[in-house]
C-alpha cells in the first residue's frame, strides 16, 4: 500500500499545512507549476517527490523534472503532465498517448480546477488536484490524498487549505 499526497500549481507558495496533511503519505506527487526550486526542495526534504514541470516553471525546475512522467506505482500505470485537459477535452499534446497507450491513472494540473473523473473510453482515472498556491483565479486552495493498493486506487480525499487570498 502506497499513500500519495497530490499537489499542483503551488506557484512558489507552499502552505505549511501541506506538511500536516501529507504527514502519513509515503510519496508526494506534484503536477507542475512549482514556481521555484524552493518549493520542490522543501517537499523533497519531507517525503520522496515525483513531479513534472509546468508552464510557469523556470530552468531550475525544468532541469530537474520532466514535462511528462510515466511510471508504475504498485500495480498502477501512472502518467503525469502539467497541461493535460480532462476526459472529453484532453490536450492535443497528450491525447494520442492517452488513447494509444492509456495509463490506469492520468494526473495533470494547470487548470486550477480540482477534478476526479473516470474515463470509461480509455478505462483511466483522471485526477487534477486543483491549485495549492495563492496565484491564479481559483477561490479555494486544494490537495488530494489517496492510496494505491496493488492495482486499486482508493480512499481519495479532497483537502481544502483555505481561500486563495
Amino acid at each position: 500500500m502506497t499513500r500519495i499526497g497530490l499537489i499542483s500549481d503551488t506557484h512558489n507558495y507552499l502552505d505549511e499545512a501541506v506538511f500536516t496533511h501529507f504527514d502519513k503519505c509515503d510519496e508526494i506527487w506534484h503536477a507542475g507549476d512549482f514556481g521555484t526550486a524552493m518549493v520542490s526542495d522543501k517537499l523533497k526534504a519531507f517525503k520522496p517527490l515525483k513531479g513534472v514541470y509546468g508552464n510557469i516553471d523556470g530552468r531550475d525546475i525544468r532541469d530537474e523534472f520532466p514535462e511528462t512522467l510515466r511510471f508504475t506505482c504498485e500495480g498502477v500505470n501512472v502518467l503525469i503532465t502539467h497541461i493535460g485537459g480532462y476526459p472529453g477535452k484532453y490536450s492535443p499534446s497528450i491525447k494520442n498517448e492517452l488513447f494509444v497507450n492509456p495509463p490506469k491513472l492520468f494526473i495533470c494540473g494547470h487548470s486550477h480546477i480540482l477534478k476526479v473523473i473516470y474515463d470509461d473510453k480509455i478505462k483511466c482515472l483522471h485526477m487534477n488536484p486543483g491549485a495549492a498556491g495563492k496565484h491564479g483565479w481559483h477561490k479555494v486552495r486544494t490537495l488530494i490524498r489517496f492510496v494505491i493498493d496493488g492495482a486499486d486506487m482508493k480512499q481519495c480525499e479532497v483537502i481544502e487549505l483555505g481561500t486563495r487570498v
